[in-house]
């Protein structure tokens, strides 16, 4: 990437979340006066057209002004060259597919930002997992150095946290938390977020911040279920507080921290996405408990809700490291059509009585 150029930031993905956070690295580069260049990359022409003409995402934000300092392109080839942050918003079982098209036109030295929450389905990996593999394989494939395809794994990081994309957007303060193998990657990708209202912490445990991600949306369907059979707030309190139990429970056994679990991309995502209406994953768990089959979903929701695809990999990876996550093998017993939303409560109530210090066990 030629010095002469300045910096620049590619967001792939125009949805709701990829639309909010290139906001966000628009605002950054405003607030600190950078010449830093944001570019939105989404894969239909004329949607994209339309948002470059009216700086307005009219599917997922129709009275949002998107800033000035903020391009939009459906040539990923234009929107990739001297990218030297690509943040990756695309949804979670279709990276791989999109990641292996967009590898052979990344900058050598770029550092790539999973946005994605879940576990990919079939080989059970989480989203750093899949983008080092497309990678690496991608670098064998032209034989690039040794050093350069163990090297890709520093070059990986994730951003998550309390992230609704519709509070975000219209500027409500939110913090997050971006996470690499050394701090020094993830100061520079917390560097190009931090805006007035949107302030980046950072750490170096990519597994913890990864399961505390994907494992909340599970336990955020099974939230939306005790809301659509109108349970009480004891009812929704005691789901978080074992669901929270059971993801540091899979976090600790894959190698992560425990003190992430009660951090920002632990307790913090989970409370944001298990409380609002705004969240997706809540609002398809509300909608599975009033009747609509998990088939039909999205008839009725424009978005995708993760949990539908990846809480039966989510079971199946906890199963795999001798895991107990009763919750969320009954959400996926319901998602399985095994027991109805009626039958999920006493499922987990009536399992064996155990001490709750169990939960880090």
């Amino acid at each position: 990437m030629s010095t002469s150029l300045p910096p620049k930031v590619a967001v792939l993905g125009a949805g709701s979340w990829g639309t909010a956070f290139a906001k966000v690295v628009a605002d950054a580069a405003t607030a600190a006066e950078s010449n830093r260049r944001v570019v939105l990359w989404g894969r239909k022409p004329d949607a994209m057209a339309q948002m470059a003409s009216t700086r307005i995402n009219e599917p997922y934000f129709p009275r949002v002004k998107l800033p000035d300092n903020l391009e939009f392109t459906s040539d990923v080839e234009q929107a990739l060259h001297g990218a030297h942050i690509v943040v990756l918003a695309i949804p979670a079982q279709a990276l791989r597919a999109q990641l292996e098209v967009f590898a052979p036109l990344l900058e050598p030295d770029a550092v790539l930002v999973s946005l994605a929450k879940g576990l990919e389905m079939g080989s059970g990996l989480r989203m750093s997992e899949v983008i080092i593999e497309v990678l690496q394989g991608n670098l064998v494939a032209i034989d690039a150095p040794l050093e350069t395809i163990s090297g890709v794994t520093d070059r990986v990081t994730v951003l998550s946290g309390p992230n609704l994309a519709k509070e975000i957007i219209v500027e409500q303060p939110t913090t997050s938390v971006v996470a690499a193998t050394t701090l020094e990657t993830a100061q520079k990708v917390a560097s190009i977020c931090a805006a007035n209202y949107f302030r980046p912490y950072t750490n170096t445990d990519i597994i913890g911040v990864e399961i505390g991600g994907l494992v909340k949306n599970v336990i955020a369907l099974c939230v939306g279920m005790c809301e659509g059979k109108q349970y009480g707030d004891n009812s929704k309190a005691s789901v978080m507080t074992r669901g929270l139990a059971e993801t540091t429970r899979l976090a600790l056994a894959l190698g992560g921290k425990l003190e992430t679990m009660s951090g920002l991309a632990g307790m913090g995502d989970l409370i944001a996405t298990c409380s609002s209406p705004l969240s997706r994953n809540h609002t398809a768990g509300r909608l599975l408990a009033e009747g609509i089959e998990p088939d039909q979903l999205h008839t009725v929701m424009s978005q995708t809700a993760e949990s539908i695809k990846s809480a039966p990999v989510v079971a199946e990876l906890a199963r795999k490291v001798g895991v107990a996550m009763p919750i969320t093998e009954a959400v996926v017993e319901v998602l399985n059509r095994t027991i109805s939303v009626e039958q999920l409560a006493p499922a987990l109530l009536g399992r064996a009585l155990k001490s709750e210090s169990d939960h880090i066990s």
